[in-house]
C-alpha cells in the first residue's frame, strides 16, 4: 500500500525550477556616491552568497546547529530520526527533531508549516527528489540564502550585516555560532529581543562544533567568553541619508515599476559619504543649539508605573522601547528627581545619575512652581543626549525644522542633502517641498537684475525711509524699514548687499521695475506666479524651497550657467549591468548660459563681501578663507531664517523654521540660525581645497583701487547720468504688495 502511495505521489510533485533558477527577492539598494549602502526597500533583507564564499566557520556551524551528517545522507538523517525519538522518549516528551538541511530547503520553498503526516510525506519525498537532481553544495548555498533568520533577514549574509554590521566574511566563531542557533527559533533566540535565551542557544552550538572537531577546546572557551555587539538599532546605515535614499527609491519605483523591491537594483546617489555626514551632524547641531536657546520645556510624557515593582523591572525596558529613538536624542524614565539630583532608566537597561551640568538645562522644570504636565518627576519621560565629553545630559525633542543642501555648481550633481531634523519623526522633505519665504536672501537676484540695467557695485543709492503714499498703492500707504531700524544715508551698492540694507533693495527694484526683476529672476529656476511684481520682492516676499536656492545661488558660482540638480547618478540590476544614467548639463556649455558672466563675476565680488566685513562675516573668520561669497535671509517676524552661498567648487543652502511657521525668537536672524548650519557643513566640504577666486571676463572696466576697486560694463562707464536716475524718469512706480514684507 506505501509502495502504491509513493508511485502516484511522486511523479506529481512540484518542478525544482524554483531551485535550479533560483532566483530570490534581493531588495533594492542605494548606495552614495562612494559606494556605501544607505537605504535599504523590500519585504525581504536578503544578500545572496556563493557557497564558495562562505567562510568555513560559518558552515561548519549551521551543520553543527542544524544537520551535522548532511554531507553523508541522501536527505532523510535515519540515524537522527532514531536519535531524536531516543531523547524523546526519554525527555518524556516531542522536545527534539530531526529535520536535515534537505527537508527544510523542502519546507521553505513548497511547503507550509502544518504539521501532519500528509505534508511530512510530501516534505520526504521532495527531499529525496532535491538530493537526486542537485549537489550537496547546492542545496547548502539554496539553504543559506533562503532560511529566515529574524528582523526580516532572509539568508545568514543577511543577518550577518543586520545583527553585526559586518560581511559575512569578517564573521567571528561566537558571532557564527549566534547566528547558527537562529533558524532553529528566530524569534526565540533572537539576540535583539531575547538576548539571553540567544546566549544559551550559541553556547549549545558551540559545544556542538567542539564535539564535532569543528573549533578546538581553546577556540571554545575564547567564543564563549567573546563579548557580542548586537546592533539594537536596525535602521543603522553607513551615514544618515534618509531622504536621500528615499528620493532614490521613488525615483527607481517610478521608471521601475515592475519587481523594483525584488529584484536587486542598486541606486548610486550623487551624495559623497564624509560631505553628507557633515551636513546631517551640523544640521543637528545647529537645531539642537538653536532649541537650548530657547529652554527647556519639560517632560515628553508620563508612563503609568503602578505594576512596576522596581527600578529594574523589564516592564520599564518594555516601555522605552515603544518609544522610538531619534537619532541621538535616547528616551528615559525618571526614576527620581529633586533641585540637585536627577536618576533615570535609560533604554537599553542603563541607569544613569545626573548631577551639576548634566541636569542645568531641565533645573527650571524640577521647581514646585513648574507646570504639573511637565514637571521633572518619578514617571516623567526624558530625552538623553551625550556632550561632547560623553557624559549623558538632559536634552528634548526640538519643535523647530531645518533643511541643507549642497550641490556641485559644474553640474547639479547633490553632495549632501537633509531633508529634516529626524526622517523617522518626520519624512517630509524640506529641501524639495517646503515653500518658504526666502527674506533677503533672494536680494542678490534684484541686484543681479540691476546690473543688465546700467548699476555697478560702486553705484551710490540712498539708504533712507522711504513711503510708498497710498495713491500708488490703492490702499494704505506703505512704510517698510530696515530689519535693524537704522539708516545711514547714500552708500555704495555692494555695501548695502553687505549690510541686508533694504531701503536699497526697494529703491533698485523700484528704478528697474517689478516685472523686469520678476522676468530676470525666473532665469535662476525661479517660479515667476510664485513672486509677484510689487515692491516687496525686493525684501523676498515671494515663495522659494531650499532646492530653487541653492539652484540659483549655483548660477553665481559657476559664471552663470544654469545646472539642474540631481541625486541618482545611475541605476543597475542585481547583475551590475547599467539601467539608466542620469542627464546632467554641465556649466560651461553656452546653450545653459543663462546670466552674462560679467555679471556672475561682479555678483560674486558682492556676495564674498557679505561673508568678509557684511551679516555673515563669520564665515571667513571661521572658515579662514577669503573665497566665500552668500547671503543671509530673516523674514518678517523672524520666521524663517536662511543662509545660502558658496565656494566656486560647491554650492550650499540652509534654512531653519516651524513647519506651522511662528516666530523663532529676538535676534534668531539668518546669521545667528542659519548660517552655522552652513559652516559646519563647508568646514569638511572645504577641507584641503585651495583658494579659489574667479578671473574678471573681458568686457569690464576697473573703478577705483584696494578695497574699493570695482568693476562696471564697458558699455556703461561713458553714460553720463547715473543708471538709478535715468530709470527712474523711465520706470512706472509698482503697486506693492502690502502683506506683512520680510524685514531682514
Amino acid at each position: 500500500m506505501a509502495l502504491i502511495v509513493l508511485v502516484l505521489t511522486y511523479p506529481n510533485l512540484p518542478s525544482l525550477e524554483v531551485l535550479t533558477d533560483y532566483r530570490p527577492k534581493i531588495p533594492l539598494r542605494v548606495y552614495t556616491a562612494d559606494g556605501f549602502l544607505i537605504g535599504e526597500f523590500g519585504e525581504e533583507r536578503r544578500a545572496v552568497v556563493a557557497i564558495a564564499d562562505v567562510p568555513a566557520v560559518m558552515k561548519h556551524a549551521i551543520l553543527a546547529a542544524e544537520d551535522d551528517r548532511f554531507y553523508q545522507h541522501g536527505g532523510i538523517d535515519y540515524t537522527g530520526v532514531v536519535r531524536a525519538i531516543g531523547a524523546n522518549l526519554v525527555g518524556g516528551g516531542k522536545r527534539q527533531g530531526a529535520s536535515t538541511i534537505t527537508q527544510q530547503v523542502a519546507r521553505n520553498f513548497f511547503l507550509t508549516g502544518e504539521k501532519t503526516y500528509t505534508r511530512k510525506l510530501y516534505e520526504a519525498l521532495l527531499s529525496f527528489k532535491i538530493e537526486s537532481n542537485l549537489s550537496k553544495d547546492q542545496i547548502f548555498e539554496l539553504y543559506i540564502n533562503q532560511i529566515f533568520l529574524g528582523q526580516r533577514a532572509y539568508g545568514f549574509a543577511a543577518a550577518s550585516q543586520i545583527y553585526f554590521g559586518k560581511p559575512l566574511k569578517d564573521i567571528s566563531i561566537a558571532e557564527a555560532a549566534m547566528l547558527a542557533g537562529l533558524p532553529k527559533a528566530p524569534s526565540a533566540y533572537n539576540p535583539i529581543v531575547n538576548p539571553n535565551r540567544a546566549r544559551l542557544r550559541q553556547h549549545y552550538v558551540l559545544r556542538r562544533m567542539r564535539e564535532l572537531g569543528h573549533i578546538t577546546e581553546t577556540q571554545h572557551e575564547a567564543a564563549l567568553k567573546e563579548p557580542l555587539v548586537v546592533k539594537r538599532e536596525l535602521a543603522e546605515y553607513a551615514v544618515h541619508a534618509e531622504y536621500v535614499a528615499e528620493m532614490a527609491r521613488q525615483i527607481a519605483a517610478e521608471r521601475f515599476p515592475d519587481e523594483v523591491y525584488s529584484r536587486g537594483m542598486k541606486v548610486y546617489t550623487t551624495v559623497i559619504k564624509a560631505e553628507q555626514e557633515a551636513a546631517y551632524n551640523s544640521l543637528r547641531k545647529g537645531v539642537m543649539d538653536y532649541d537650548r536657546r530657547h529652554g527647556y520645556r519639560g517632560a515628553e510624557s508620563y508612563l503609568d508605573m503602578k505594576d512596576i515593582k522596581s527600578d529594574q523591572d523589564e516592564a520599564i525596558d518594555e516601555a522605552l522601547q515603544d518609544i522610538p529613538d531619534a537619532g541621538d536624542l535616547i528616551p528615559a524614565l525618571v526614576l527620581a528627581a529633586d533641585a540637585k539630583h536627577i536618576k533615570v532608566y535609560r533604554k537599553g537597561g542603563e541607569v544613569v545619575n545626573l548631577t551639576g551640568d548634566a541636569m542645568k538645562f531641565a533645573a527650571r522644570m524640577l521647581d514646585d512652581k513648574a507646570p504639573p504636565n511637565k514637571r521633572l518627576k518619578r514617571s516623567a519621560i526624558v530625552r538623553l543626549q551625550k556632550d561632547d565629553k560623553g557624559s549623558w545630559q538632559i536634552s528634548q525633542l526640538p519643535e523647530v525644522e531645518s533643511a541643507f543642501v549642497a550641490v556641485d555648481p559644474k553640474d547639479g550633481a547633490i553632495r549632501a542633502l537633509v531633508g529634516g531634523f529626524d526622517f523617522n519623526r518626520n519624512k517630509f522633505n524640506h529641501v524639495t517641498q517646503a515653500w518658504r519665504q526666502p527674506g533677503s536672501s533672494f536680494k542678490p537676484f534684484i541686484y543681479s537684475a540691476s546690473l543688465e540695467k546700467g548699476y555697478g557695485p560702486n553705484s551710490v543709492i540712498a539708504d533712507e525711509p522711504i513711503v510708498i503714499p497710498a495713491s500708488q498703492t490703492g490702499a494704505a500707504a506703505w512704510e517698510p524699514h530696515n530689519y535693524d531700524g537704522k539708516y545711514e544715508g547714500p552708500m555704495r551698492m555692494r555695501t548695502a548687499l553687505a549690510k541686508s540694507k533694504n531701503m536699497v533693495s526697494i529703491r533698485i527694484l523700484q528704478s528697474i521695475g517689478t516685472h523686469y526683476a520678476q522676468d530676470y529672476s525666473a532665469r535662476f529656476g525661479f517660479d515667476a506666479a510664485k513672486h509677484p511684481p510689487y515692491l516687496t520682492m525686493a525684501l523676498g516676499a515671494g515663495s522659494v524651497t531650499p532646492w530653487q536656492m541653492v539652484t540659483a545661488y549655483s548660477v553665481f558660482a559657476n559664471g552663470g550657467f544654469r545646472v539642474n540638480p540631481f541625486v541618482v547618478r545611475e541605476i543597475r540590476d542585481g547583475g551590475n549591468q547599467v539601467l539608466a544614467l542620469s542627464a546632467a548639463t554641465e556649466a560651461g556649455n553656452e546653450d545653459s548660459r543663462v546670466i552674462d558672466p560679467r555679471n556672475a563675476f561682479m555678483m560674486d565680488a558682492m556676495l564674498r563681501d557679505v561673508t568678509i566685513y557684511g551679516t555673515a562675516a563669520k564665515a571667513s573668520a571661521i572658515l579662514k578663507r577669503h573665497d566665500l561669497a552668500g547671503k543671509t535671509g530673516t523674514t518678517n517676524e523672524y520666521l524663517d531664517a536662511w543662509f545660502c552661498g558658496y565656494q566656486m567648487t560647491v554650492s550650499g543652502c540652509a534654512w531653519i523654521g516651524f513647519d506651522q511657521p511662528r516666530k523663532l525668537g529676538d535676534k534668531e536672524t539668518g546669521g545667528s540660525a542659519a548660517l552655522p548650519i552652513w559652516i559646519g557643513y563647508m568646514s569638511r566640504a572645504l577641507k584641503d581645497v585651495p583658494t579659489l577666486l574667479p578671473q574678471p571676463p573681458e568686457g569690464l572696466i576697473a573703478t577705483g583701487e584696494g578695497r574699493e576697486r570695482s568693476y562696471i560694463y564697458a558699455e556703461n562707464a561713458a553714460k553720463e547720468k547715473p543708471p538709478e536716475e535715468e530709470a527712474q524718469e523711465t520706470a512706472p512706480l509698482p503697486t506693492p504688495d502690502l502683506s506683512a514684507p520680510p524685514t531682514d
